[in-house]
């Protein structure tokens, strides 16, 4: 197999020893460009999912164009900061003691799944200067043919639905802590899926949306993708501001 580089030399790619990845940077350009037109015309920040691209070779290209990083756990984050630097956002469903302190060093935003996460480990967030969030089930499913890991299916234990929230505060959980919420539906889907899913977030939780300092709307947005609406992702975006 042969590879036509940009300056139209030849590689033989053949020789190259396997497993390798080859991304095309004036595609990657291309779709980095996109994002960054969509964050500045909404007023909004665009991470990167290091779940779903973690090839921090790249990193110092991307960075020129989204505003940080988000992380499942303590080893993602810590190459978010290292190197990627920016935001660094850290969602986790649950947190082992021994890693959280480190976890702290590396974030600026920390996303609990449960209350008793909050009452566990948000006063030492808050002592550190970081950010606290907590995740929300807005129990409004959008995707077909991913039942198995739907966020908001039938069973799921990731977020919390407002049932569960109402009984937290009255056993004492203390919104104060909390400084934004987070949720996270979407798989590869268009805004109006988004647009279905925050009519539900404001009707379980809008009373609670004034007092916060950001709502991180998770990630599964295809905005590169050649039909997504962006212009109704900026209206999504503006009418929550």
């Amino acid at each position: 197999m042969q590879e036509r580089e940009a300056a139209g030399v030849l590689r033989d790619t053949a020789a190259i020893r396997t497993p390798f990845y080859v991304v095309d940077e004036t595609l990657l350009k291309k779709n980095l460009e996109i994002l960054k037109d969509t964050a500045e015309r909404a007023g909004c920040r665009i991470l990167l999912a290091q779940k779903a691209f973690s090839m921090y070779s790249v990193y110092p290209l991307i960075r020129q164009y989204l505003s940080g990083t988000a992380a499942s756990g303590l080893y993602e984050a810590r190459l978010g900061k290292t190197e990627f630097g920016g935001e660094t956002h850290v969602f986790s469903a649950a947190y082992r003691p021994d890693e959280f302190d480190e976890i702290l060093n590396y974030a600026d935003h920390i996303v609990f799944n449960t209350p008793g996460q909050v009452l566990k480990y948000g006063e030492k967030v808050k002592k550190a200067g970081k950010q606290a969030g907590l995740r929300l089930n807005p129990e409004c499913s959008t995707q077909e043919g991913h039942e198995i890991y739907d966020p908001c299916g039938a069973g799921s234990r990731l977020g919390i639905t407002r049932a569960e929230l109402d009984r937290a505060i009255a056993n004492g959980l203390d919104l104060s802590q909390i400084d934004g919420f987070h949720f996270h539906t979407l798989c590869e889907q268009n805004s109006d899926d988004l647009e279905k899913t925050l009519d539900a977030v404001e009707a379980k939780f809008g009373d609670l949306l004034y007092n916060l300092k950001w709502l991180n709307m998770g990630g599964g947005h295809h905005i590169t993708r050649s039909d997504y609406d962006i212009q109704r992702l900026i209206k999504i975006i503006q009418h929550l501001q």
